[in-house]
C-alpha cells in the first residue's frame, strides 16, 4: 500500500485500515461524481432538445405563415383593400392626385358592384397587328399559326403579386366571348372582374367541382389574395359548360431541363385545322393557359422557324399596358416582339401545366366530368 515500515503490528493495522478508508471514500467520491456528471449531462440534452424543438416550431410557424401571405390566405383582405391601400400609398408619395384617388376608387365600386372588368389593364387589337407583321416581314419564320382573337390583360393597383392566374382566365375568356362558337355557355356575359372570378370559383365547388382544391383553399377565395391556378381554371370553365383539357408536362423532356414535348404539342394543337400551307395561319383555336411555379401566362401562338426550331407567342399578364401597345405600331419592329418569344431554352421550370379549350360540353357531359373531378387527375406527359 505504501512503503513505510512500521515498528509494530498495531500501528501497521491502524495505517493499512486508514489506507482502506482513503480508498473506500475515493471511490465514493467518483461515484458520486459520476451520478451527477450523468444527471448534468441529461439535463443538458433535455435542454438542447427543448430549444431545437422550439426552433423548429417557431420555423415551421414562420413558413406556414409566409406561404399564407404567399397564396393571399393571411387575412389580409383581397382585391378591393389592396387597390385602396396602393392608391393610398400612391397620394402619401405624391404620385396621384386625391381627386385621382376618388375617381378610381369610385370606378373601382362600380366595377365591383357590376361584376365587370373595367377595362382599364386592357390591350385590344394585338391579334390582328401581329397577323399584319408575319404577312409583311420576320423573315427567318417559316410558318406561325396564331389563336382566335384575344385580348391583353395585364396585373392592376389591386391584385399585383398575386392576381396572374385571373388575369390569364380573362384573356382566354375574351377569346371566347368572340368566338361564336362559344355563344351558348357564355350568354350574356362580360369580362368579370377578379372579386367576380372569385366568387364563380366558389360557386362551382359548391356545385361539387374539385372538392379536394376547395377544401385546400379552404372554401373560400373571395376577400382573399388566394391564387389560383389550372385546376380553378379548368374548374370554371368545365362549369361553364366550356370542354377543355388538362395537360401535366411533369418532367423535362429535353436536354438541359427544356421541355421540348409541351412546344410539339402546342404546335399540334395549333396545327390541327391545316388547310394548305399559308405562312401566317390564322386558326380559331382560343389561347392556352400555361402554368408553372409561382407564375402563369397565355400562349397566343407559335412559330415555325427557317432552322425548324419552334418558339411560342405567350402573353405576359405582368407585362404593362404601355409595353403590349408598342405592338399595335403600324411599323412594328422584331425587337417589339422579343417580349412575346418564347424558345424552347427559354422555359425551364420543372414542370409545366396547360389548360386547353376544345369545345362545348353538354349538360351530361358537364355532369360526369363535375363527378370525374371528385379525385381530380391530369393527363401526363411523358
Amino acid at each position: 500500500m505504501c512503503g513505510l515500515i512500521c515498528t509494530n503490528y498495531h500501528i501497521l493495522q491502524e495505517h493499512v485500515d486508514l489506507h482502506l478508508e482513503e480508498s473506500s471514500f475515493a471511490q465514493g467520491m467518483d461515484r458520486v461524481q459520476c451520478s451527477g456528471d450523468l444527471e448534468l449531462a441529461h439535463q443538458l440534452q433535455q435542454e438542447e432538445d427543448r430549444k431545437r424543438r422550439s426552433e423548429e416550431s417557431r420555423q415551421e410557424m414562420e413558413e406556414f405563415q409566409k406561404l399564407q401571405r404567399q397564396y393571399g390566405l393571411d387575412n389580409s383582405g383581397g382585391y378591393k383593400q389592396q387597390q385602396l391601400r396602393n392608391m393610398e400609398t400612391e397620394v402619401n408619395r405624391g404620385r396621384m392626385h386625391p381627386s385621382e384617388f376618388h375617381r378610381r376608387k369610385a370606378d373601382m365600386m362600380e366595377s365591383l358592384a357590376m361584376g365587370i372588368d373595367d377595362g382599364k389593364t386592357k390591350t385590344s387589337g394585338i391579334m390582328e397587328a401581329l397577323y399584319r407583321y408575319y404577312q409583311n416581314a420576320a423573315t427567318d419564320v417559316r410558318r406561325v399559326w396564331l389563336s382566335a382573337v384575344v385580348d391583353h390583360f395585364h396585373s392592376s393597383f389591386g391584385d399585383k403579386g398575386w392576381g396572374c392566374g385571373y388575369r390569364n382566365f380573362q384573356m382566354l375568356l375574351s377569346s371566347l366571348l368572340q368566338n361564336d362558337a362559344y355563344d351558348d355557355c357564355l350568354k350574356g356575359m362580360s369580362v368579370p372582374c377578379i372579386p367576380k372570378i372569385q366568387s364563380m370559383i366558389e360557386d362551382a365547388w359548391k356545385e361539387g367541382f374539385d372538392p379536394q382544391g376547395a377544401s385546400q383553399l379552404n372554401n373560400r377565395l373571395q376577400g382573399t389574395k388566394a391564387w389560383i391556378g389550372a385546376c380553378e381554371v379548368y374548374t370554371l370553365l368545365t362549369s361553364l359548360r366550356i370542354k377543355c383539357r388538362i395537360v401535366d408536362f411533369h418532367k423535362s423532356t429535353g436536354p438541359l431541363g427544356t421541355h421540348p414535348r409541351l412546344f410539339e404539342w402546342i404546335l399540334s394543337y395549333y396545327s390541327s385545322e391545316r388547310e394548305g400551307s399559308p405562312k401566317v395561319m390564322c386558326t380559331s383555336k382560343p389561347p392556352i393557359y400555361l402554368q408553372h411555379q409561382g407564375h402563369s401566362r397565355t400562349v397566343v401562338g407559335i412559330e415555325e422557324r427557317k432552322n425548324r426550331t419552334l418558339c411560342l407567342l405567350i402573353f405576359d399578364p405582368g407585362c404593362p399596358s404601355q409595353d403590349m401597345q408598342k405592338l399595335l405600331k403600324q411599323d412594328l419592329e422584331a425587337s417589339s416582339l422579343k417580349q412575346l418569344r418564347k424558345f424552347v431554352g427559354n422555359l425551364k421550370h420543372k414542370q409545366y401545366q396547360i389548360v386547353a379549350v376544345e369545345g362545348v360540353l353538354s349538360s351530361e357531359e358537364t355532369a360526369a366530368r363535375r363527378q370525374d373531378s371528385q379525385i381530380f387527375t391530369a393527363e401526363k406527359i411523358p
